[in-house]
């Protein structure tokens, strides 16, 4: 996800629903990036954080215990998406209405719907699994 969306060290990942943190941690460990995670349970909040120190990369990343829909985002450049078609699809205009033009989203196994494709689709295998991985990148102000 974070190669497909040309993750660096000028980056803002944040992560929607990061779960353990891993997306964020190797956005940080691996490609320089600053990172924010997004969690609405405070236990894996506080699990992410400590999985940061340990990689060493506390000092990059942060993880909140936030409501993803409510969370602002308007300084990200990267967001990365593994949720399902239906809250992908509720993210959509909050997406659109604050992420600055030419940031990218990459979402995994589920799209944004028929009137916004992506600019790429490519496909994983992972665990013997077939998945999409797609990328969009936000187009300019109307």
């Amino acid at each position: 996800m974070l190669r497909l969306a040309g993750v660096n060290a000028n980056d803002v990942v944040y992560d929607l629903g990061s779960g353990d943190g891993r997306i964020v941690i190797a956005a940080a460990r691996d490609f320089g990036a600053r990172g924010v995670g997004i969690e609405i349970d405070p236990g894996l909040v506080a699990y992410s954080t400590e999985l940061a120190r340990k990689a060493g990369v506390g000092d990059r990343v942060t993880f909140r215990s936030d409501d993803l829909l409510e969370a602002n985002l308007s300084d990200a450049t990267v967001v990365t998406l593994y949720l399902s078609y239906d809250m992908n699809q509720r993210l959509r205009p909050k997406l659109l209405r604050e992420l600055r033009p030419g940031s990218r989203i990459v979402s995994h196994d589920y799209d944004m719907g028929p009137d916004w494709l992506p600019n790429q689709t490519i496909q994983v295998t992972w665990r013997d699994r077939k998945s999409n991985v797609f990328l969009w990148v936000v187009p300019p102000k109307s």
